[in-house]
């Protein structure tokens, strides 16, 4: 019989050879599909995001372009604003235009990234404005149409207003004459003026006074009648001066200031009354709570600002 088996484990060898021979060219196959695949996603990422740079830069140059619209637009709405205002018409609408538009500005400014939506809906808007500008040329045109017309009515009556002007201010000056006079005239007087001191068991004392003798002044009055002064609620003010020209001066007493000339001055007492004129009798008790200093003293009466009358006394 004849052995075989050589012949055989040889056959085995050159087909396993075969067979990887004939998986090279799949592989290198395989992997040039890979590679080729890898080359194509490379290639259309980086196209990708060239495409969304060239997207933003193309967006951010659109926004500029609408600031720099923006911008435009508020310089010219100004100019509409000054020159509206200057012929009388209304300014409402475009300083409402006018704070959007500065707003709209400031926000844009803060957005770190534009797109297509802000920039569409942004030009929408600057359409909006301009038509708005278009509208107040016209606008413009009219009010300028009326103001000429008004000034050539002015032209026609300036001469009456200066005359009707000189015959008005020549009426007020005589009826401020006539107000000053009225005032003057209608001014209170004091009269039978007189000042007592007041012990604590009530006995009264004219001047000169001794501290212990006073415990309370007592001013009386009358309000001489005057036709010209109105019968009214009148606030009278009285003053006590010490030698040293000092008011005397106690809030808790009813001491306050009023306007005298210009200028604030004390008070060291006041009243109320109805002025009814008829001679009407008025009384101030003043309890200055403590003694006085020794010298001469001064008692002055006012009321609306004028001096009514006064009366000195002596404290020794």
């Amino acid at each position: 019989m004849t052995d075989n088996t050589p012949q055989e484990t040889n056959n085995s060898g050159i087909n396993q050879e075969t067979k990887k021979s004939n998986k090279i060219p799949l592989i290198i196959a395989f992997l040039t599909i890979v590679v080729i695949i890898q080359g194509i996603k490379i290639y259309l990422d980086y196209q990708e995001s060239a495409d969304k740079d060239a997207t933003i830069e193309s967006t951010s140059a659109e926004l500029q372009t609408a600031l720099v619209k923006l911008d435009d637009i508020s310089v010219e709405l100004d100019e509409k604003i000054a020159e509206i205002e200057k012929l009388g018409g209304d300014i409402v609408e475009l300083q409402e235009a006018k704070e959007q538009i500065e707003k709209e500005r400031n926000d844009l400014k803060n957005t770190r990234t534009a797109n297509r939506r802000i920039i569409s809906d942004l030009n929408g808007r600057l359409e909006g404005y301009q038509e708005l500008l278009k509208a107040k040329d016209q606008e413009i045109v009219k009010l300028k149409e009326v103001n000429q017309v008004l000034l050539s009515e002015n032209t026609g009556l300036k001469v009456q207003k200066n005359q009707l002007s000189d015959s008005i201010s020549t009426l007020s000056q005589k009826s401020q004459k006539l107000a000053s006079k009225v005032a003057i005239a209608s001014t209170l007087e004091a009269v039978n003026i007189g000042i007592v001191a007041v012990s604590d068991k009530g006995r009264e004392r004219e001047s000169p006074f001794r501290n212990k003798q006073i415990d309370k002044l007592k001013v009386t009055f009358n309000i001489a009648e005057n036709k010209v002064a109105p019968i009214e609620g009148k606030e009278i003010l009285m003053q006590i001066i010490d030698s040293n020209g000092q008011v005397l001066f106690d809030v808790t007493s009813g001491s306050g200031t009023f306007m005298l000339d210009g200028k604030e001055q004390f008070f060291t007492s006041s009243q109320e009354i109805l002025f009814d004129n008829s001679n009407q009798l008025v009384t101030f008790i003043y309890d200055k709570g403590s003694d006085y200093a020794i010298g001469e003293y001064t008692m002055v009466l006012y009321t609306e600002g004028h001096q009514m009358g006064s009366y000195p006394f002596l404290v020794k």
